[in-house]
């Protein structure tokens, strides 16, 4: 029998929670849907249901914003609970790859916004409102404080403490892990091309090449991380679509 905290039921679960990932049929679906009920109401029915949880068909751009937010650190604390406890630690930080945006804004000297006072990772840097505050010791970012005055430097301390974080005992037969890192890398550094112009193009190919790499790695741990940056895209997709409709709820379907 299998359990929570055994490598065999976290990759079980991971491939099931793969399995439901939409389909481009069912982004097609939301596409043509112009109004922001109908698309919540197809969502809450489809394999979206996980994602638009807690969104209200009222709601504003800040509110799904926040939504998204803790549905997708939901997301990653499931999947760490799943996994052996010594992998736990690697999975948590994983899931702050996704915030390494804002955390460089607030380095740079960007003023904490309103809706960061409330956050529950960037609440604690946004008590004041025109300076934030470098991550206490205590915090979900303590690991970026040494090279908070470096907010270049913040991508490349994320991956030393994810590094750091992966069992020891893994650390020799790690092909998979490695080649997850480089594909993160290599989009990164395609972002940063000036042909990047908005960002699709390299996001369109991350994702080929991480659900490409997902079925090398289905029995290895690096499929949990792997699954975590396919479903960090895949709600960023449906991110703009929601607020598409929302801050234009009369011009919502694409051209």
């Amino acid at each position: 029998m299998i359990r929570a905290g055994d490598l065999d039921y976290a990759l079980a679960r991971v491939a099931a929670r793969f399995g439901e990932r939409p389909g481009e049929a069912a982004w097609r679906s939301l596409t043509v849907i112009r109004g922001m009920p109908a698309l919540l109401d197809v969502a809450r029915s489809s394999s979206f249901r996980r994602w638009v949880a807690g969104i209200a068909l009222e709601a504003d751009p800040h509110a799904i914003e926040a939504a998204l937010r803790a549905n997708r650190r939901v997301l990653v604390d499931e999947v760490r609970l799943w996994m052996p406890a010594e992998w736990q630690a690697a999975i948590a930080w994983a899931g702050v790859l996704v915030e390494l945006p804002v955390a460089q804004y607030l380095a740079r000297g960007g003023a904490p916004l309103p809706w960061m006072g409330d956050d529950a990772v960037f609440g604690d840097l946004a008590h004041d409102a025109h300076d934030a505050q470098a991550p206490g010791a205590d915090g979900p970012l303590a690991a970026l404080a040494a090279t908070w005055s470096e907010p270049d430097g913040l991508v490349r301390a994320w991956r030393a403490e994810w590094q750091r974080r992966i069992p020891a005992a893994a650390r020799s037969d790690r092909a998979l892990l490695d080649a997850f890192a480089r594909v993160v890398a290599q989009h990164h550094a395609a972002l940063a091309e000036p042909a990047a112009r908005d960002g699709v193009l390299p996001r369109r190919t991350l994702v080929s090449r991480l659900a490409l790499l997902y079925r090398h790695a289905i029995s290895d741990p690096a499929a949990a991380f792997i699954f975590l940056a396919l479903s960090a895209l895949d709600m960023e997709r449906l991110r703009g679509e929601l607020l598409r409709r929302a801050i234009f709820p009369r011009f919502g379907v694409a051209s």
